[in-house]
């Protein structure tokens, strides 16, 4: 039997070596540190150069408070740092960096050089008169360097002596596409900042000094803030601000959300399945939210230290800040018609509200006159009212005085006024798809299918969820041919059926017959309905279906009720659309994430007809 091996200390550049492994996996690794180092400093302004994706040359120069010559050796060795000094200093981390290994890692693995210069506190202060520069290399002494106040960091030849590390580096261009992620994750945090990025000598990105909006457009684009809305919220020491995109502007990849803890990015668990949950319900498919957000919190309830590259955090109270990011974002994109009026009120060209100019201009009796008029096309059939069979949603629920059904609202006027709901008034239906209606604005167009079906799902949900769905008993009922697993789906489930609102006998070994159906879906075909629901029971079973499934199919219910498009609907009913959209949660979207309606103002339209040229 051989001798155990002998315990023994490793060598400190085998200690770097294995460090570097954990901080430094590839050159927007070392980019990171970089930056956090020059931000921790107090730089305004920071310049990166890098060749060949950052693998030859990675140079850092900012504009910060500097490092003393008697420091630069120390500040290449490990654990040596500025930034803590104690344990209370350890829970309470108000900087970006603080464990003090970076450099150190950086060096165990590429050539680096590190030039600073302080600020002179005073004539006498003749170290602090010229920069001075140091190298990696164990023993290197400081030497005299030019350089204007700040630090300057260059690493070159990353993995020089790892090649077997180096091989699994990616592309030129990969590895600086990483980079400049790197740069624009720091950037979106630190708008007061200026970024200037070049790659093999070429400029790729500049950012100047500007205020959190403006940084957010500049990297996210402004087709970003224009599908986004603003958010700023606090409760005790929790804060919550940035911008949270619509659902309509969601992404196939996951590559536009932006998270940060106290100005540090991170990819958080916790965050993002409060952000996950808040937009459930609004997006299509496997599709992904767009967001830019910052939570801020007391240092103390983070600890930061819990990953070498400091992207994950922990927090004390893990369930509060989840449910305080939850429902902050889900308030937010739960009022689409409120934060209508702050989109329109971000319009770049900064031209006053156009309906003022209504209210005052001398041909309001005669636009009042068109309004009133019959329209007089008859080949359209716009004239004539709408059947009882096409909009039974409405009609029907609102004869039988249904609590969850639509009101009956009267034709209002097209002139707008003060208290002209946000919505507006209908004016008429486009093609049987769209609906035309004016508020203070100007022109609002609906998709009347996507906003029925949403207001139908949300009814849906709100009355299972209080089981008070109410049921409409067929006068004749619904009889039709399946197979014989359908029959015994529906009797062994047959209280399941009835929770949702259904009831479903069986008439024959092939046959069944739907006697009632939730009230609110009495206008859809029962037999469809019925099938839909038996083939969701079979493939998900009741557990799931009750639970993780029950929004997708409520979802689903919905879309096969909703008022299809080719219906004619009266003006009354038009409103009455109108105004559930005005009180439903999340009704600016349908529940697969397209938009339900959209807003041209007065200043738009001038612009787009040229008129004051």
């Amino acid at each position: 039997m051989s001798a155990s091996p002998r315990i023994h200390l490793l060598p400190d550049l085998l200690i770097s070596q294995i460090a570097a492994g954990e901080v430094v996996d590839r050159p927007a690794s070392v980019l990171k540190e970089l930056l956090e180092n020059a931000l921790d400093a107090g730089s305004t302004a920071i310049q990166i150069q890098l060749e060949e994706g950052g693998v030859k040359l990675i140079r850092v120069s900012d504009d910060g408070c500097g490092i003393a010559s008697d420091q630069l050796a120390l500040a290449l060795i490990r654990h040596a740092t500025s930034k803590i000094g104690s344990l209370d200093d350890l829970e309470r981390v108000g900087t970006l960096g603080f464990r003090g290994e970076a450099l150190a890692s950086v060096a165990a693995v590429a050539h680096v050089t590190l030039t600073s210069r302080q600020a002179a506190g005073n004539a006498a202060d003749v170290a602090a008169q010229h920069a001075w520069r140091i190298n990696g290399e164990t023993g290197a002494t400081p030497t005299p360097a030019a350089l204007s106040v700040g630090t300057v960091v260059e690493m070159r030849d990353l993995y020089y002596n790892t090649p077997a590390r180096r091989k699994f580096l990616k592309s030129d261009s990969t590895e600086f596409a990483h980079c400049a992620e790197v740069v624009k994750r720091i950037a979106l945090a630190h708008p007061e900042v200026v970024f200037t990025l070049s790659h093999n000598g070429r400029s790729s990105l500049h950012l100047a000094r500007s205020d959190a909006r403006r940084r957010a457009g500049a990297i996210l684009g402004d087709d970003f803030l224009a599908e986004s809305r603003s958010l700023d919220t606090q409760a005790g020491p929790l804060r919550l601000t940035g911008y949270c995109a619509l659902p309509a502007y969601s992404r196939a990849r996951g590559d536009a959300q932006y998270c940060y803890v106290n100005g540090r990015f991170v990819r958080d668990k916790l965050l993002g399945h409060a952000l996950r949950e808040a937009y459930q319900d609004l997006l299509h498919g496997s599709r992904y939210p767009a967001y830019c957000l910052f939570v801020e919190l007391d240092p103390a309830s983070v600890d930061v230290n819990v990953h070498p590259q400091k992207t994950e955090v922990r927090v004390r109270d893990a369930h509060a800040v989840h449910q305080f990011v939850f429902h902050a974002v889900q308030r937010l994109l739960s009022s689409p018609l409120a934060t209508q009026a702050t989109a329109a009120s971000d319009d770049p060209t900064g031209a006053p509200d156009r309906p003022a100019r209504l209210a005052g201009n001398s041909s309001n009796a005669s636009m009042l006159a068109f309004a009133d008029r019959q329209p007089y096309q008859n080949s359209l059939r716009v004239g004539e009212p709408a059947s009882t069979d096409t909009y039974l949603a409405f009609v029907q629920a609102a004869q039988t005085a249904d609590p969850l059904a639509f009101p009956a609202t009267d034709p209002a006027p097209a002139l707008v006024a003060d208290d002209t709901p946000p919505l507006g008034y209908a004016l008429a239906q486009l093609h049987g798809v769209y609906i035309l209606a004016q508020n203070t604005q100007g022109l609002v167009v609906v998709d009347m299918h996507a906003a029925h079906e949403r207001i139908l799902y949300e009814k849906l949900k709100r009355a299972l969820g209080e089981r008070q769905l109410a049921t409409q008993v067929l006068l004749i009922p619904a009889v039709f041919s399946t197979d014989a697993i359908d029959v015994a789906t529906a009797e062994e489930h047959a209280e399941t059926l009835q929770q949702l609102g259904f009831d479903l006998v069986a008439m024959g070994p092939r046959q069944l017959a739907v006697r009632s159906v939730p009230a609110l879906l009495q206008a859809a075909d029962p037999a469809a309905l019925a099938r839909s629901l038996l083939r969701e029971l079979r493939e998900h079973g009741v557990t799931q279906l009750m639970t993780a499934q029950r929004n997708e199919l409520l979802g689903s219910m919905a879309c096969q009720c909703a008022v299809r498009a080719r219906r004619l609907l009266a003006v009354s009913e038009m409103n009455a659309l109108l105004r559930q959209m005005e009180e439903t949660d999340r009704s600016g979207h349908c529940n697969h994430g397209r938009p339900t309606w959209t807003q041209l103002s007065m200043t738009e339209l001038d612009r787009h007809f040229m008129r004051g040229r």
